[in-house]
């Protein structure tokens, strides 16, 4: 077989027509084009991603979050465009298709509802980077770090070392508290009760060196020594300290409770507990020592037969 021989072949096999979309003929030429166009668009797409991460760093931004992010944006807008220019290479004009099947996609999106809104979420999250990846997040009562943001769902850890997948709408739909957003200073409170007949300007003095001698406080700020209220069997005190890695908030919390424990123990000053008193009457005591039956004692005129 001659190269024309062969080269005609592969003319006439790239000029084949696979399938008809839209009311074009996409031919295989196209489909191979298609394929091309995308690759070449994950190329781009990951070399700019490594080229915004240089810039960023070299312009003095050495947070992860925000070159993640920063990435992810690049990323998606880069397929997006590629996606775009692979169809209209194909020959299909995108116009015509949305149109052609804007009853599709109006069914697809009540179908797909949940799925699309935790798309458009992930778009939110990602382009206002109110969380990034790194960030400490309390969600539903529990405190997890952000491991990797997607489109779709936040994948997050637990103290506890379990990951879990969070939607992205409820992220955005519900209250979040991120420590990390603006800086990742947090408080520590400590609760604590005396005794009543305590020295209170002893105790004060006392819970405030027990702050002070936490090795995880930040050295600037003084503790906060508060007193709350007047307990039914304590006068109670909350000390509060700040610290700087929320993720390790209760090893924290650990060290200042056994700081005063050891402080309010070296001082003789008793950590109070619930007590019950009880006063007998004055009739009680002076009444007959025959009339004073032991509780749960049988009456001489009863049976328990």
């Amino acid at each position: 077989m001659s190269w024309s021989e062969i080269l005609a072949a592969l003319n006439r096999l790239a000029n084949t027509t696979l399938f008809t979309l839209a009311g074009t003929e996409v031919e295989a030429i196209s489909v191979v084009t298609f394929i091309i166009i995308i690759l070449v668009s994950v190329w781009i797409s990951r070399l700019l991603r490594r080229i915004t991460a240089r810039w960023l760093r070299a312009r003095g931004v050495v947070e992860d979050g925000t070159i993640a992010t920063s990435k992810k944006l690049l990323h998606y807008a880069v397929i997006l465009i590629g996606l775009g220019v692979a169809i209209q290479t194909i020959g299909i004009n995108l116009g015509a298709l949305f149109a052609a099947g804007a009853v599709v996609a109006v069914a697809l999106g009540f179908a797909m509802q949940n799925i699309l809104q935790n798309f458009v979420s992930g778009v939110i999250l990602l382009a206002e980077r109110s969380i990034t990846e790194a960030d400490v997040l309390q969600v539903e009562g529990r405190i997890v770090r952000v491991m990797k943001m997607g489109i779709r769902a936040t994948v997050a850890r637990t103290r506890d070392e379990e990951e879990i997948i969070i939607p992205n709408s409820s992220l955005v739909q519900s209250s979040v508290t991120n420590y990390t957003l603006g800086d990742s200073l947090y408080r520590v409170r400590c609760r604590v009760g005396v005794a009543y007949g305590s020295d209170m300007d002893q105790v004060i003095e006392v819970l405030r060196l027990a702050g002070e001698s936490v090795e995880e406080r930040v050295q600037g700020r003084d503790p906060i020594i508060l007193l709350l209220e007047f307990g039914n069997s304590s006068v109670d005190f909350e000390v509060s300290i700040w610290a700087e890695d929320p993720w390790l908030a209760r090893v924290t919390r650990s060290s200042l409770n056994m700081a005063i424990w050891r402080h309010l123990k070296d001082a003789s000053i008793t950590i109070a507990f619930p007590q019950l008193d009880v006063h007998f009457d004055e009739v009680w005591e002076k009444a007959p020592a025959e009339s004073k039956e032991p509780i749960g004692k049988t009456p001489p005129n009863l049976s328990l037969d």
